[in-house]
């Protein structure tokens, strides 16, 4: 089949596919027009190194397993496993540092609010008596942003 078929059986782009081919997880046979011709395989082999990619394992991790899950059960094959367990660990890490940052944004979003809520307090919720687009904390706020490293 030819490389267009391969990429509406299985729903992956021909670009998809022949990042796939300079990676050496699928290999095509060259017909002497130059066209690749893919066998009926490739369809299985494609909808395999789809799954491990939605697990988030690369290409090239997927390249270190990928001929022995085609020929036997994944659990028969020994790479499989240390891998999960190295990918879970960097999910985990992943996963603290993304509520890290999530902490940090939620406490300079609360210390903007309370900010803020001081200002409109000290104020009266007024802005300047010359001006009433402007307010009297210009030049605080000012201060504020050279403090957190935006001014």
């Amino acid at each position: 089949m030819k490389i267009g078929e391969l990429a509406q059986q299985t729903g992956v782009s021909v670009r998809s596919l022949r990042y796939y081919e300079s990676q050496g997880l699928i290999v095509p046979i060259r017909q002497a027009n130059g066209y690749r011709e893919y066998s009926p395989l490739a369809v299985e082999k494609v909808e395999t190194i789809r799954l491990y990619l939605n697990l988030g394992l690369s290409t090239e991790e997927i390249a270190g397993f990928l001929h022995c899950v085609l020929k036997k059960k994944e659990a028969f094959c020994s790479e499989v496993m240390p891998l999960y367990r190295s990918k879970l660990e960097e999910i985990e890490r992943q996963i603290v540092q993304l509520n890290q940052i999530k902490l940090n944004l939620t406490q300079r979003m609360s210390s903007i609010l309370e900010e803020l809520s001081e200002g409109e307090t000290r104020e009266g919720g007024t802005g300047d008596d010359d001006d009433p687009g402007t307010t009297s904390r210009r030049g605080s706020d000012t201060d504020t942003c050279r403090r957190h490293g935006a001014g």
